[in-house]
């Protein structure tokens, strides 16, 4: 391979951000880091301890200069604390006290958590607009359905990761708020007017680009209005023209995740890299599925592109003269203690909600409604236990509920009764309402968006499923 070569395949190296299991780092990785590539962005299924994501991150940087990144957003999204569930609340609690100040503070002490263990990317906050109750994948992960609440919020999020010195990835761009689809599965399509789109979904990304945000994240969701029907993604009228032209942002575009079927099932991995590359991106988040090999593939890709005059060799420069600015400004500050559980309990038991009376409890019965994950969230714990040692909690599937069964149980003890999304789900309304129904004096908590209710019962609104959400309706409860 000749000089020229290798210095191509550097810069298409350059563009990746890749994944891969475990919690070390594989001797690949290290290899393709000495090469050039990107980095790498972390999972649940990479931690286990702070102090061995330190090591980690430590062998990582050792090997080149890694973006080094995770989803963060504090509740139901965590990957610091995906085995014990977020010690932070999440966007949906914090847009319900709107304190902008809360705000910054919890977004500051997920930054300092973050840098303590060597990571310097959040791809956080999410910015979408929160306008679909049914939304599959957005829900409690956005600030709310006001645009103009959800840019401030945004802007706090911004400023409190980057005070520490850990760059924000606002996402999902051009806004993933409207949808019905979950585009870890197929392509949403929001379909708006371009003055919608600019009154609702642009309106907290233009307020981040104004605050300095480092990097914004795409959507690959389909606006007909601007990318016909291209996910943003893979659209050059959406990343070039919108993002770069009319909002005038010059930072880092990562795209989400490659892997995701939106883009597999329609380019598939390596063609999507080189469309996306081609319309503006700078950074592509690969995810969790592509192996080493695959990862060989696209950079061949992306090679192969740049030869034959597919991309222009000036796409590729643009990149990493942004990533390098990016990571100049990695190596610009100081560390910060994070302050996790007093900080995301205070925000937690700002947020919660109690509507009714809730009796003292006597020998509780909790009755769990179980839920299905999201792929974005995965099987992140929750549930009452840790703070209700005395109690008995039965976790059911609505479907299969002995309802008759449970009422027995419940029979001269309190009964309480854990949902989440309830609104998404007509099974689990039905499970409740008939629960509520013969125990009007039950407790229901809803953990996701308190967007349905049953007629009676005493009604505990978290906002969220996180650690610090779950001890605050509790305390409600014990008060």
């Amino acid at each position: 391979m000749s000089q020229s070569d290798r210095g191509l395949r550097r810069l298409a190296a350059g563009t990746l951000l890749v994944a891969f299991q475990g919690t070390t780092a594989p001797d690949w990785v290290l290899r393709e880091l000495e090469l050039g590539l990107g980095g790498v962005t972390l999972f649940g299924f990479n931690v286990e301890r702070p102090d061995q994501v330190g090591r980690l991150t430590g062998s990582l940087r050792a090997a080149g200069e890694p973006v080094i990144s995770l989803d963060e957003e504090g509740g139901d999204v965590t990957r610091l604390a995906y085995h014990v569930g977020s010690p932070y609340p999440g966007n949906a609690a914090l847009g319900a006290v709107d304190d902008v100040e809360l705000t910054r503070r919890v977004y500051r002490s997920i930054g300092a958590e973050l840098a303590g263990c060597g990571i310097n990317l959040d791809m956080a906050p999410d910015a979408d607009v929160n306008t679909e109750a049914d939304n599959p994948v957005i829900g409690t992960r956005s600030f709310g359905a006001d645009a103009e609440l959800v840019a401030r919020h945004t802007v706090a999020a911004v400023q409190g990761l980057q005070s520490v010195n850990v760059a924000a990835c606002v996402k999902h761009f051009p806004g993933h708020g409207a949808t019905r689809v979950d585009s870890h599965l197929a392509v949403p399509v929001v379909d708006v007017t371009p003055e919608v789109l600019r009154a609702r979904e642009l309106v907290p990304f233009t307020a981040a680009v104004e605050a300095g945000t480092r990097s914004i994240m795409t959507a690959h969701v389909a606006v007909p209005a601007v990318t016909g029907d291209v996910p943003a993604t893979l659209s050059a009228a959406a990343l070039t023209g919108l993002l770069r032209g009319e909002l005038g942002y010059d930072g880092v575009v990562i795209t989400d995740a490659l892997d995701m079927h939106a883009i597999t099932a329609s380019v598939g991995l390596a063609g999507g890299a080189v469309q996306s590359l081609a319309a503006g991106s700078d950074l592509l988040c690969l995810g969790p599925l592509p192996t080493h090999e695959d990862v060989r593939q696209i950079i061949a890709a992306i090679v192969a592109a740049v030869s034959d005059g597919r991309l222009p060799l000036a796409r590729l420069e643009e990149a990493a003269a942004r990533l390098a600015s990016l990571r100049a400004w990695f190596g610009s500050g100081g560390q910060v203690a994070a302050d996790a559980e007093v900080v995301g309990l205070d925000a937690a038991r700002r947020a919660v909600r109690l509507t009714g009376a809730a009796k003292p409890l006597v020998d509780p019965l909790v009755v769990e409604v179980d839920t299905p994950p999201t792929i974005a969230v995965g099987d992140v714990p929750w549930g009452v236990a840790p703070w209700l040692p005395e109690a008995e909690i039965v976790r059911v599937k609505p479907a299969d509920a002995d309802v008759s069964g449970l009422l027995a149980t419940a029979l001269g003890r309190s009964l309480v009764v854990v949902v989440k999304d309830a609104h998404r789900y007509e099974e689990s309304r039905r499970l409740v309402s008939a629960l509520v129904e013969a125990r009007p004096d039950a407790v229901v908590i809803e953990m996701g968006l308190p967007v349905w209710r049953p007629s009676s019962a005493a009604y505990i609104a978290t906002y969220g499923a996180a650690r610090a959400n779950t001890q605050a309706a509790v305390e409600l409860l014990t008060a």
